[in-house]
């Protein structure tokens, strides 16, 4: 792509196809909420013994909206959080109100769910960013209360292959 900036200035812009779309690179995704996109690759600290890191998943997260794109990628959240928020989402949809986060301790991810009106509609928010010193992105999305069962089945399926590790 070539973006004119000027009458003298000529910049080429290159995005990686897998960039835009990174389930040519990842496949389906673990956990999908509209234009979010979250890839489980597995325990980020496998043989760790102390509570606190042995929960700890290694992740790739994508959201992309209107020709934004945005992938972060590491030990970004807990299974702990992927529960909590399966678990908010429950209770969203047997109340037909609240909200539901899936707030991580690191600053890189955050994906709100909240109600909207009092007729199903949900609000998706989800801010998403590789450098959290120096960015800030931020999506929003319409969905409605249809959407939150399948929501609910992929953290159940997130937690089945990677269960809250207790204390050995």
């Amino acid at each position: 792509m070539i973006v004119s900036l000027g009458v003298s200035l000529n910049c080429r812009l290159v995005v990686s196809p897998t960039h835009m779309n990174p389930q040519a690179e990842l496949g389906p995704p673990d956990l999908k909420i509209a234009g979010f996109q979250l890839w489980v690759h597995g325990w980020a600290h496998p043989d760790d013994s102390n509570v606190w890191d042995r929960n700890w998943l290694s992740v790739t997260a994508h959201c992309g909206s209107h020709g934004a794109s945005i992938r972060v990628q590491g030990s970004l959240l807990m299974v702990s959080d992927v529960a909590d928020f399966g678990d908010r989402c429950a209770a969203m949809h047997r109340n037909n109100s609240g909200s539901a986060v899936l707030d991580p301790f690191e600053p890189e991810l955050k994906v709100l769910l909240e109600t909207a009106d009092l007729v199903g509609h949900i609000r998706a928010r989800v801010e998403i960013t590789p450098d959290h010193m120096t960015q800030s992105h931020r999506m929003e999305f319409d969905l409605d209360q249809s959407y939150l069962p399948d929501i609910i089945k992929q953290c159940s399926a997130i937690l089945q292959e990677y269960p809250v590790r207790r204390i050995p």
